[in-house]
């Protein structure tokens, strides 16, 4: 059954153009229902899986407790398996076409408060030394431009369009958007390159954000410094970079903006991702009128 994977895995990377991360995810997917057939149903030929299975393999991933939106990944990744399988011959037919993933409750995405961001921003440390106008910066990019920790930590000066005050990412499918900035922001992420250059003097990382040593930051180290500075603001147990996005989306679209445009700032495949955040403006509309309109003070 495994000998598929690694060609599905490079499909995913080089013609999908999928990250790392989601064909790891993908793989992990895979193998864990293989060995799960061959455990229980001591089957290792792919071309004996019927739907039946994976429906016994989806009930034992509930009884284990793994979250509804956990198991219909496990479905994604298994679908995508299949429908390459099919593609390159190696079955006939897709089980999982009669597999119906289960629904997964709706959670509106947490944020911070327009006033805290505020005031978190207000009280950063404007200490000029690289380290802490780094961390200072991280924040505010996070925040301002909505972008993904993953999408920060690989910028360089030349990802910076000055005269058109723009920003440049690579999103997931390896797909480039480009962000506004406002003035002020622009001038100190240029300022940030500067004291970069300084800070480490014999420094040939392109990249804006480095840790203390010079090295190009990672995943836990943004992190780390997110949630350390939104403590100092926020007594939320979510404090994580991806809070920050939220946030950015909830106050652009509370504040009126068009959710196409919140859509292609985001990078946002479908309108669908984007529109949650449509909800918590819903939600703050009718705290307003409860609190406001003299027939809603009435009726309480």
């Amino acid at each position: 059954m495994f000998e598929h994977l690694n060609s599905f895995c490079d499909y995913l990377l080089h013609e999908k153009r999928y990250s790392h991360h989601t064909v790891t995810a993908y793989k992990t997917d895979i193998q864990q229902f293989a060995n799960y057939c061959i455990t229980v149903y001591d089957i290792n030929e792919i071309k004996v899986i019927k739907h039946t299975i994976v429906r016994s393999w989806i009930v034992n991933r509930m009884e284990e407790e793994d979250t509804a939106k956990s198991i219909n990944r496990k479905i994604s990744s298994l679908r995508s398996f299949f429908n390459f399988l099919k593609r390159k011959k190696v079955v006939q037919r897709n089980p999982m076409l009669k597999i119906i993933a289960p629904k997964i409750p709706k959670r509106l995405p947490e944020y911070i408060r327009e006033d805290n961001i505020k005031k978190l921003l207000d009280n950063l440390n404007e200490d000029e030394s690289y380290p802490n106008f780094r961390d200072r910066i991280i924040v505010e990019l996070l925040y301002s431009t909505g972008i993904r920790r993953a999408e920060l930590i690989p910028l360089s000066e030349k990802d910076v369009l000055t005269s058109d005050k723009m920003i440049k990412v690579i999103g997931k499918g390896n797909k480039e958007r480009l962000i506004p900035l406002s003035s002020h922001l622009l001038r100190k992420i240029k300022k940030l390159i500067e004291l970069r250059d300084e800070y480490f003097i014999d420094n040939a990382c392109a990249n804006i954000f480095l840790t203390d040593s010079g090295k190009p930051v990672y995943p836990k180290f943004i992190y780390n410094v997110v949630t350390r500075l939104l403590g100092t603001v926020s007594t939320s147990k979510k404090k994580s970079p991806h809070i920050l996005r939220h946030s950015f989306a909830t106050h652009l679209t509370n504040n009126g903006a068009d959710i196409n445009a919140i859509k292609e700032l985001l990078g946002h495949a479908n309108l669908g991702a984007t529109q949650i955040y449509t909800h918590n403006s819903i939600k703050k509309l009718k705290e307003v009128y409860s609190k406001s309109h003299p027939k809603a003070r009435k009726e309480e």
